[in-house]
């Protein structure tokens, strides 16, 4: 058996973890290179190999944030929009909802919509919502439209016509048309054939807007590790946490989109307990995710370039996606993030952040401002990292707080710690509180850079009493990489169908086909709602129709609310494939606890325990058991254990955090 490696590139580090046939061998964190991400996986690698031979090396599972990264700055390709005559300005008018803010600005200007009024060309045909072709598609009306987007110099295309979803044959032969002309050609029909018209087309638009993108970076991606001496194949986690090739990657991009966060939560939910809340808090954003029973929560829409609302994404506010994803609160708080002052002398943080470069103010690589990384270490919580830290030019960056608020430096920094805790707990509040969910029974499991280091703080205010800071929490998410398997889902809208077991069948058969797969496991499910009704749940999958009311009214009464009853239709059909002969990722074996003994012992500032006081410093190797204050140092993260929380070893590796007192 050879090894795996899983690559995590985030906005403030690159997460590297290199698996044998005993578990977690190595693992390397290395300063994210912006301009060429290659480069910092490279570095990532290499060190993570040390002696390994490359040629050993038998998969590479790679989550990424470029397709987010190309949406938010708007790096993509310029696309053409095909779409039905009479619907071309679908897509520029749009829909954008107000928030925050932009409620009392008289001078608000929506944001630009994802392609250009000039770039929307419409071609003669027309199917009802039935999929009964009401007008013959025209092909000269395609080609003049090909004509035209080649004139432009316009290199990637969406098509996406009218209900094409329920009878795709002109769709297929306006992408077929298109394609002689255009290089690259992305129809809705291929890519997520649902129902809703606006959606469905900015789901198409935006894998055509970063498809070409994604193709090229994993073709040098693939020729750059072949050149070290890897030539395994190149796995991608898309957004739902299945991993599929690079080459399925690059073809429907847009389920990429949510890469990255996604593999975080499959670490938390490898955890074992049954109902935890996934917590990741890295240099640039914190996320969470409520998992329960074992599985993540997940989304059929997403929107991405959004306005944060409290920690969640505002329909409305971005371009809404219609495939699956991990369902992600997010914001922009992280251990970059800057602390500063607004016009009116108040003390905020994030959601700028000083990312890898110039990073904080104790990185010494040139940032003067000062960020939460430099208040945890002006705090004495935090005394090392991947690389070297100036507790000097941390100070130096509190002083610029400190001074004008009329406080303390450690005062100061105890604010910037406790204020971004308070933002990251709107992540939580989102995936919990605001749907109907009691945290108290959940477990924290805390991970990222900087999440060990105030996961305690975060669990309090919820009365969560139980944190969990699985081994190598640093780069938690490059390690949940290598332990998804080779899955993906796929989706029709048929209204009532009449059989449904031959979607069902036709979708895995494609599904299986694209990930290349004989043998595989189906998961079924599908959309239902009440009769009469616009929007649906998605339930598992019965043949027996009782038994869908039943599954479709309990969820009802979950999700609003409302215990409620009456006549049901069926909407969309699902499935999700998975490699049923994806061997599972060794576990990591957990190092011996100790008896105990602390490696030695610093100054840090807890305010419940009397302001600063000398506190135990543990390894992992070294915890067994201890009261707060205490602090567990690790490889590439750091635990806090404030007064008034217990800390332990578990046999899994894990340490184990639970609130003095709690049941």
């Amino acid at each position: 058996m050879g090894f795996a490696i899983g690559v995590d590139v985030g906005g403030t580090f690159t997460d590297v973890v290199l698996s044998g046939p005993g578990g977690v061998t190595a693992v390397a964190k290395c300063l994210s290179t912006h301009d060429d991400p290659i480069a910092g996986i490279l570095t990532g690698v290499t060190r993570a190999l040390g002696s390994v031979d490359p040629a050993q090396v038998t998969r590479v599972v790679h989550a990424t944030t470029l397709a987010t990264n190309a949406v938010l700055e708007r790096t993509g390709a310029r696309v053409a929009f095909v779409t039905t005559r009479g619907f071309r300005a679908a897509v520029p008018l749009g829909r954008y909802a107000r928030v925050e803010e932009d409620r009392y600005d008289l001078r608000f200007t929506p944001p630009p919509p994802p392609v250009a009024p000039g770039d929307c060309f419409e071609v003669d045909e027309r199917v009802s919502a039935r999929g009964a072709v009401l007008e013959p598609l025209d092909p000269a009306s395609v080609r003049r439209a090909a004509a035209e987007i080649t004139r432009r110099g316009i290199t990637s295309a969406a098509v996406c016509l009218l209900h094409s979803y329920a009878e795709p044959a002109h769709e297929r032969r306006a992408a077929s048309i298109l394609r002689e002309h255009v290089p690259h050609v992305v129809a809705s029909c291929e890519i997520w054939p649902e129902i809703r018209e606006y959606e469905r087309a900015t789901t198409t638009i935006m894998s055509a807007y970063i498809g070409p993108l994604m193709t090229s970076y994993l073709s040098r991606l693939r020729e750059r590790l072949a050149a070290i001496g890897i030539s395994a194949p190149v796995h991608v986690m898309e957004s739902g946490g299945g991993v599929v090739s690079a080459e399925l990657a690059a073809r429907r991009a847009v389920s990429t989109i949510e890469s990255g966060p996604a593999a975080g939560v499959l670490a938390a939910a490898g955890t074992g307990l049954p109902d935890v809340i996934s917590f990741d808090m890295g240099g640039t954003t914190a996320k969470a995710c409520a998992v329960r029973g074992g599985r993540p929560e997940i989304t059929h829409e997403f929107h991405v370039g959004g306005k944060g609302s409290f920690g969640g994404r505002r329909a409305g506010t971005g371009v809404p996606i219609k495939t699956p994803a991990i369902d992600l609160a997010e914001v922009g708080a992280g251990g970059g993030s800057l602390a500063w002052l607004d016009p009116a002398g108040a003390l905020r943080v994030g959601p700028r952040s000083a990312g890898s470069s110039p990073g904080p103010a104790c990185y010494g690589l040139g940032g003067g401002e000062p960020t939460v990384t430099d208040a945890d270490l002006v705090l004495g919580y935090l005394s090392s990292a991947s690389i070297p830290l100036s507790a000097s030019l941390a100070a130096k960056a509190l002083d610029r707080l400190a001074g004008p608020l009329g406080v303390s430096r450690e005062e100061a920094a105890h604010a910037v710690h406790e204020i971004v805790n308070a933002s990251m707990a709107a992540a939580v509040h989102v995936v919990t509180v605001q749907r109907g969910i009691d945290p108290r029974g959940f477990a924290l499991v805390a991970f990222g850079g900087a999440g060990p280091m105030h996961a305690a703080g975060v669990a309090r205010r919820f009365g969560i009493a139980t944190v969990v800071v699985p081994a190598h929490c640093g780069v938690a998410s490059a390690a949940g990489l290598l332990s998804g398997a080779l899955s993906t889902d796929r989706v029709l809208s048929r209204l009532d169908a009449g059989d449904p077991e031959r979607i069902f069948a036709d979708l895995a058969a494609d599904a299986a086909a694209d990930l290349g797969l004989a043998e595989v496991r189906v998961t079924r499910s599908v959309d239902v709602r009440f009769k009469g009704q616009s929007h649906d749940l998605t339930v598992d999958w019965s043949e027996s129709r009782e038994k869908l009311a039943a599954r479709f009214f309990a969820k009802y009464a979950q999700v609003y609310g409302i215990v409620q009853q009456g006549e049901i239709e069926l909407v969309s059909y699902r499935v999700r494939v998975t490699d049923a002969a994806t061997p599972a990722t060794p576990a990591t074996p957990a190092a011996p606890g100790s008896d105990g003994d602390a490696e030695g012992r610093r100054r840090a500032y807890f305010p419940e325990a009397g302001g600063w006081v000398d506190v135990p410093v543990h390894t992992r190797r070294t915890l067994d058991r201890v009261r707060g204050p205490a602090i567990v140092e690790d490889a590439g993260s750091t635990i806090v254990v404030p007064p008034g929380w217990l800390a332990s070893y578990e046999v899994s590796g894990a340490v184990r955090l639970t609130l003095e007192g709690a049941a």
